[in-house]
């Protein structure tokens, strides 16, 4: 048994409920941006994603214009900065609905540091960041899909197990439905299966 939705027959706001319930988990773009006049932004975007390896291009989705994306396209630069479990309630509290002008490193006592290739700052805690300039946006209904390319990525080596940014270390967290965040609470390991070695469905397996 199954219930049928049909976003044309509903309200745009119940569908796009029932939408960031059911593409879950999403990661979260925690996006620093500088204004022309030298306000420093940050918000976090959970529709976002790697669009290119070569050249590296992250990718997300800003619903409305906001500041975040006005800076953005005023002055083609912005960091994304990873969102660790431990900064919960500070990833939370620059998703509110501030004033333009207003700074929400300031607002939300955020420590921020300089970036090395982009004008806007880092979010000191995070413990990655991709310095990115813009590489161009797509108008999409009432989104506006931003493509970065990634310039530099700083990773604190307290993440890294080998050279290599370890899951369990990061402690991402993710956006679900209504007001609710995911965390890491287990990770399954399984490699891709090469066709000279497939031995059928895993079902009958």
């Amino acid at each position: 048994m199954r219930v049928d939705f049909d976003p044309a027959e509903m309200a745009p706001n119940e569908f796009y409920k029932l939408l960031t319930a059911t593409v879950v988990p999403r990661p979260i773009a925690w996006v620093s941006t500088m204004s022309p006049d030298g306000t420093a932004n940050l918000a976090p975007h959970s529709f976002f994603s790697i669009a290119s390896v070569r050249p590296p291009v992250v990718l997300f989705s800003s619903v409305g214009r906001k500041d975040t994306l006005r800076n953005i396209e005023a002055t083609g630069q912005f960091v994304v900065n990873f969102t660790p479990e431990e900064l919960f309630e500070q990833i939370n509290d620059t998703a509110t609905d501030f004033p333009h002008g207003v700074s929400e490193f300031e607002a939300a006592a955020v420590e921020s540091e300089p970036s090395l290739r982009v004008k806007p700052l880092r979010v000191a805690a995070a413990p990655v960041a991709l310095e990115c300039e813009l590489h161009s946006t797509v108008r999409i209904g009432d989104g506006t899909v931003v493509f970065g390319r990634v310039l530099h990525a700083v990773v604190a080596d307290g993440v890294l197990v080998e050279g290599h940014p370890e899951i369990d270390k990061l402690r991402p967290l993710s956006r679900l439905g209504k007001n609710e965040w995911g965390t890491v609470s287990g990770v399954r390991d399984l490699a891709r299966i090469r066709h000279e070695d497939w031995q059928g469905p895993a079902a009958d397996r």
